[in-house]
């Protein structure tokens, strides 16, 4: 929108101007960036028994808001604070509609405005006083449009999915070598959050040195001295073999040392399915969870090896709340092109997922990254799909492109993720070094939800609807 200034000399006492607010959650996050007030009432679920939409509006925030007022409508681009009095009557919380109004009340010559200020919440006053301004000395012209955009960086599905295992048990979780700080402590979050019970397996005089050096209380865990990491790896896939463990978790040692005792052919955990990894992606940028597979485990899948990879991912989002998740299979382009092999892959993975090979969710592809993601890009396009703009789980067409598509929406987008091996007879999470305090808990999350799932058949998590026909498809 534009905005140009009115002069000292356009003005006349009743002169007034509106603007409407609606009170968001961002708006308190940034006012507690910008303002450093981290007062937990103002700030969306963080005091007790507040949830986003009763937390209350900061009373300088909605002192603030004259100044959209006054800087852009009355007497607009270019007006200059002089001093302003403030009263506040009610507080005013998130969801509320606000109505912000200035009115002139005095004009002093050469160029002093004073102007009645009221925020008001359906008839209610929240807060009033008085503006005095200087109004512009030259017309002025300002643009909405200009202003850069701006990303909260907030990570709603992470706390969603936390808050569904609240009720659940916690899980007995087999972990291979914690005797690295970063491995043990993450085994520890888990534990102190109430996710899983943690059997501690490796050498037990470096994972107690460890907790040593961090004044990390291990009284009640149960340790199995064992001398080696693949001894560790073996015994924690004989833990789920006895029933004592309900998945398996990484510790201070490479993946396939694990993940060789996970997929023998002999005592593994292998269910007839291809083991797959998933990560499961909260991006503040994208309106819901976003799963990406392959990036850790299949290097250069086969068509057949992909079906594989999309049933275990389709069975995670199911697990994780999504009723019918929606798949695209990825490639450069959005067209089959018999010299790339990811668009023949693609355009087969949905044919299988038509005839009921594929089951639980709905496959489309080939589809470029643009409008798997995109929905004004896929309409551009003109593709018509269930998927396209809107996908939920996101298949690479090899190791190479997931890891890094992985890595851009962790370090690019400031998403949040989680990773897990599917496809054994227990879920198994692959922490990394890298991983903070709350990715670690964001996996063992994911894990509880996999396992309540694929052992009552339902998801704990409340269920997001998918479009049941073609209703809403991309035109």
């Amino acid at each position: 929108m534009i905005h140009v200034s009115r002069l000292f000399s356009d003005l006349a006492v009743g002169d007034i101007a509106t603007i409407t607010r609606v009170v968001t959650p961002d708006d308190l996050y940034v006012f507690a960036h910008v303002s450093g007030n981290l007062n937990p009432a103002n700030l969306p679920g963080t005091a007790r028994d507040d949830d986003d939409m009763t937390a209350t509006a900061p009373s300088m925030w909605i002192g603030s808001l004259f100044s959209a007022v006054l800087g852009n409508l009355l007497p607009g681009p270019g007006t200059m604070y002089e001093a302003q009095t403030l009263r506040f009557h009610a507080r005013a919380h998130v969801g509320d509609l606000l109505t912000i109004t200035v009115r002139v009340v005095e004009l002093r010559a050469p160029g002093t405005v004073v102007l009645e200020t009221r925020v008001e919440r359906d008839g209610e006053l929240i807060a009033n006083g008085q503006a005095e301004v200087l109004a512009p000395t030259m017309r002025a012209v300002s643009d909405d449009a200009a202003m850069p955009a701006l990303t909260v960086q907030r990570h709603r599905h992470v706390a969603r999915l936390l808050a569904a295992c609240e009720h659940l048990p916690a899980m007995p979780t087999a972990v291979v070598a914690p005797d690295e700080e970063n491995a043990l402590m993450g085994v520890l979050d888990g534990y102190r959050a109430g996710l899983i019970v943690p059997i501690l397996l490796g050498d037990e005089k470096k994972i107690r040195a460890v907790a040593a050096s961090r004044d990390a209380d291990l009284a009640g865990l149960v340790i199995e001295d064992l001398p080696s990491h693949d001894a560790a790896a073996a015994r924690a896939v004989e833990l789920v073999h006895q029933g004592k463990a309900a998945a398996v978790m990484k510790g201070n040692l490479h993946t396939d040392e694990l993940l060789r005792h996970v997929v023998k052919s002999q005592g593994g955990l292998r269910i007839g399915r291809r083991i797959s990894h998933v990560f499961v992606m909260d991006a503040p940028s994208l309106p819901e969870l976003l799963l990406v597979t392959d990036a850790a485990i299949n290097i250069a899948p086969t068509l057949e090896e992909k079906v594989d990879i999309v049933q275990n991912a389709i069975d995670l989002g199911v697990a994780l709340g999504i009723a019918v998740p929606k798949v695209g299979i990825l490639s450069a382009v959005e067209t089959v092109n018999p010299k790339i092999q990811s668009t023949i892959d693609a355009a087969a993975l949905s044919k299988m997922s038509e005839r009921g090979q594929i089951h639980g969710g709905v496959v489309d592809g080939p589809l470029a990254m643009d409008n798997a993601l995109s929905l004004s890009a896929a309409r551009t396009k003109g593709l018509r799909s269930l998927v396209a703009g809107r996908a939920d789980i996101l298949v690479a067409p090899n190791l190479e492109s997931g890891n890094i598509l992985a890595k851009e929406l962790t370090y690019a987008a400031q998403a949040q993720g989680a990773g897990l091996v599917l496809g054994a007879k227990v879920p198994v999470l692959l922490t990394s070094r890298a991983d903070d305090e709350a990715a670690r808990l964001f996996s063992c999350a994911v894990a509880v939800l996999y396992a309540h799932w694929q052992a009552s058949g339902e998801s704990a998590v409340k269920l997001v609807a998918s479009p049941p026909s073609h209703a809403g498809a991309v035109s």
